[in-house]
């Protein structure tokens, strides 16, 4: 899933209102944050096999670390209490944030064919394959996107152009980087999509620059 993850991301403005976009997508997709690096570490590692799903060619060999449940409950709870000592924030806040954290293996196992772990050396992999339906994950993803993006808007209002242009330019973004992964040639290497991938952090980044041009609106 990617799109997806960033639904949660927008939706969670709702409940945790001071919480900056940027951190809200860095706590949904941390996860797919952490995953390149140790790719390209070789701690975990996936293989190129075109035609393996209906939607992505990629098989997800081992990746206990950044995508197992365990784990990313730990992930969490550090996240999110990091982000309350850090920023002195409610712990609603930091609740929010660790629950984002963990929604990622949860939004996962229902589009990954079964190969979510639950962690290191623990036996067992999961999921229920949406993957295996192009217009079962489209209905899915972009169902949820649309939902998350409405409930931000409703959520925030711009301040001045670039809480405008620059939201929009990111909606459009990711919707583009997810069809042209879904519709675009199998990625030559793994090295090409761990590094291309290391590139979410830059979505983090103008979450970040995005919110500081739009305030929440009184309800």
């Amino acid at each position: 899933m990617f799109i997806g993850h960033y639904a949660l991301g927008f939706a969670a403005k709702k409940i945790a209102p001071a919480v900056s976009l940027g951190a809200l997508f860095a706590a949904c997709q941390l996860a797919d944050l952490i995953w390149p690096t140790l790719v390209l570490l070789h701690v975990e590692s996936f293989t190129i096999m075109p035609g393996a799903t209906a939607v992505t060619p990629l098989v997800f060999t081992s990746y206990p670390y950044s995508h197992g449940l365990i784990p990313l409950i730990g992930w969490g709870v550090l996240f999110g209490l990091g982000y309350m000592l850090l920023v002195r924030s409610k712990i609603v806040a930091g609740v929010t944030i660790a629950l984002l954290v963990v929604s990622h293996w949860v939004l996962d196992y229902i589009v990954h064919v079964p190969d979510m772990p639950l962690g290191p050396g623990v036996p067992g992999t999961f999921g229920l394959g949406l993957w295996n339906s192009l217009w079962g994950t489209l209905a899915v993803e972009l169902g949820l996107f649309a939902i998350g993006v409405l409930v931000y808007l409703r959520m925030t209002k711009a301040r001045d152009k670039i809480g405008v242009f620059g939201f929009w330019a990111l909606v459009v973004f990711l919707v583009a980087v997810y069809f042209a992964n879904l519709l675009g040639p199998p990625p030559p290497n793994v090295a090409t999509v761990a590094w291309s991938a290391e590139a979410l952090w830059l979505v983090v980044v103008w979450g970040y620059w995005i919110d500081r041009h739009r305030f929440v609106r009184t309800l």
